[in-house]
């Protein structure tokens, strides 16, 4: 039995009546209006290109957050952050679309408000990267609406849009609304016909899903419940177009947070609040989940890993907000992000990767396509053209003079203080977490069978963190005189440790790998599937004609699921696929290593024949 059901029985059978029991156990209803793939490009936001009277009026009557990020670029780790209060880098749960497990006694947020009595709907996309640790809403589907609570009983209720989608910024036929001509094209994409269409649909889309957010705000004025609700309008990321969605700077990270506390509970509001106010406060998106319980007078279990910004429970200010990348749809990338009020500092753990990997839903997108071509036929600036190419492994932005993100200032002695002061948030936030990111995500789920990816990272005998995180530093490290340390960790008794040696020889190219043929050959037969992958690629892309035979056998069998598995045969597609022409003569090996009737998991299922189109498309 809840908490307010016992209240109510319990005030009954001493003579209480409703009104009186209702008041002494008032507390908010909470409402989140959510919408998908959208910045902060809202007029109450300084956008004079935007379209957006209700959010705008719901801002004048509010307090919008000026700093707040999603802590990933792309919907299903971003709303596993907000269903959990965790970071998904912390969970195992940071790629997409992956489906891993919680550890016995932690909850979704909407369970302890359901358990203090709250109703709990949700309209109605999941997504979560998490299993579900038993009934999270009391209805979560088309239907779910606060109408169907108890009478007199407290709501949250979560309202998505799906209109701002990356699918429906570029779904045609579309008539624009918004002129393309007065679109600002941001200077890292080409101002192309193509681009200016795609943006001003993008306006228009968000013009759609601020009608639908005045709808909803006007159903609780009608019912007379704008009194008694605080409001909270948020995206779940940064817009849907290309170097937006689905990357870690703070054009993929930076969202909109609007929040409306009405008089009756402004004690709940954090003390800076002020109608038509706004706030510098650093929040993301785990922090939602304590605020959350804060408004509700619940007290935040310890183990949540965000802050309230609100409520009873309000806590400290953050100092620093993080970000992430992990493999995104069927491309692995390993990408660290820290903000501060003004720098966003960026960790590539992956440089020898390029920024725009071929997504095939990314590529969908006519930007995505017009941009690439252009690149290819070299019609663009050096800004433009940076996305096609690796990455550096540092890159340092101040978003008060360059908020397009696009110098780099990682290499400025004026900066040389920022930049150390950020690397080192990044890896304390990583120890501090326990990111078992620093696993190749086969990894991560070998590592815990018999327990959850939390419960194995928090254990330093299975998950020796700082010895892994200490050699991914030096692997995507550009220093050349780190190569004996790396050989070096080819020898270390755990997997990890020996995948990012050979990861840094890959980085490094032809040189290291020539330094270290040894070391990698011996890594063609190590235990770890995952350290014979990057083995193999580096010998396969940087090595010589025999390097390469030895090499690609090894790939081929890796990529067969039946053999090793989902991630590591994703892993070993990825790396035969950039291989290109090197890879020739494997690829009738490929095209029949799977049959399409493989057991794989629904969210996942379409991963492994995209890339395997891919690879024999683009055969020699």
């Amino acid at each position: 039995m809840s908490v307010f059901r016992a209240i109510l029985l319990l005030g009954s059978a001493c003579g209480i009546g409703d009104d009186r029991v209702h008041a002494e156990v008032s507390r908010p209803n909470i409402v989140w209006i959510t919408s998908e793939d959208n910045g902060p490009h809202l007029g109450c936001y300084g956008d004079s290109f935007a379209t957006t009277p209700n959010l705008d009026q719901l801002a004048a009557r509010g307090m919008i957050y000026r700093a707040c990020w999603s802590n990933a670029p792309v919907c299903a780790p971003a709303r596993t952050a907000i269903i959990s209060g965790l970071y998904p880098t912390s969970t195992g749960s940071e790629h997409m679309r992956s489906t891993v497990r919680l550890p016995a006694g932690m909850k979704m947020v909407p369970q302890f408000l359901r358990e203090a009595g709250y109703y709990c709907t949700n309209k109605s996309k999941e997504d979560y990267n998490l299993e579900k640790p038993g009934q999270v809403w009391d209805e979560s589907s088309g239907k779910a609406h606060w109408r169907n609570r108890q009478p007199g009983q407290p709501f949250f209720a979560v309202f998505n849009s799906t209109v701002t989608h990356e699918s429906q910024i570029r779904s045609r036929p579309h008539k624009p609304v918004h002129d393309p001509a007065r679109v600002r094209v941001p200077a890292y994409h080409p101002d192309a016909v193509e681009v200016r269409q795609d943006w001003a649909q993008y306006y228009d889309k968000m013009a759609e899903m601020d009608a639908i957010a005045g709808r909803h705000l006007r159903e609780l004025d009608e019912a007379g419940l704008a009194d008694d609700t605080i409001i909270f309008y948020y995206g779940d990321h940064g817009p849907g177009m290309p170097r937006s969605k689905r990357w870690p700077y703070n054009s993929g990270l930076h969202v909109p947070l609007i929040v409306h506390v009405p008089a009756k509970y402004r004690h709940l509001a954090p003390m800076q609040y002020s109608p038509g106010g706004t706030t510098e406060r650093l929040v993301s998106f785990v922090d939602l989940a304590p605020t959350l319980l804060s408004l509700a007078g619940i007290e935040p279990p310890e183990y949540l890993q965000g802050r309230a910004f609100m409520g009873r429970f309000e806590a400290a200010p953050n100092e620093y907000l993080h970000g992430f990348r992990g493999r995104m749809d069927e491309r692995y990338d390993m990408v660290r992000t820290v903000r501060d009020g003004r720098f966003v500092y960026v960790r590539n753990f992956m440089p020898h990767r390029i920024y725009g990997q071929h997504v095939a839903y990314m590529f969908q997108t006519p930007t995505t396509r017009v941009w690439k071509n252009l690149f290819d036929q070299g019609k663009l600036t050096p800004a433009q053209a940076r996305f096609w190419r690796t990455k550096p492994s540092e890159e340092l932005y101040d978003l008060a003079n360059d908020p397009d993100e696009v110098d780099n200032l990682a290499e400025s002695p004026e900066h040389r203080e920022i930049l150390a002061r950020l690397r080192t948030a990044m890896r304390d936030h990583a120890l501090r977490v326990r990111d078992v990111g620093f696993l190749p995500e086969a990894e991560i789920h070998s590592r815990s069978r018999g327990r959850t990816p939390y419960e194995m990272g928090h254990d330093a005998n299975a998950f020796p963190l700082e010895r892994i995180l200490a050699t991914a530093e030096l692997a995507s490290s550009p220093r050349p005189d780190t190569i004996n340390q790396l050989r070096a960790a080819f020898n270390d008794g755990d997997s990890a440790v020996r995948y990012w040696a050979a990861t840094g020889m890959l980085n490094r190219g032809r040189d290291a790998v020539e330094a270290t043929r040894p070391e990698l050959h011996r890594a063609l037969t190590d235990d770890s599937p995952s350290v014979r992958v990057v083995a193999a690629e580096a010998l396969a892309r940087h090595g010589s004609d025999a390097d390469r035979r030895a090499a690609l056998p090894v790939l081929v069998d890796l990529a067969s699921f039946d053999r090793h598995g989902l991630y590591v045969a994703i892993h070993a597609l990825n790396a035969i696929d950039l291989l290109g022409d090197k890879a020739a003569g494997v690829t009738d090996s490929i095209r029949g290593s799977f049959r399409g009737d493989e057991p794989l998991p629904a969210r996942l299922k379409e991963y492994i024949p995209r890339l395997i189109e891919h690879i024999t498309a683009h055969s020699p």
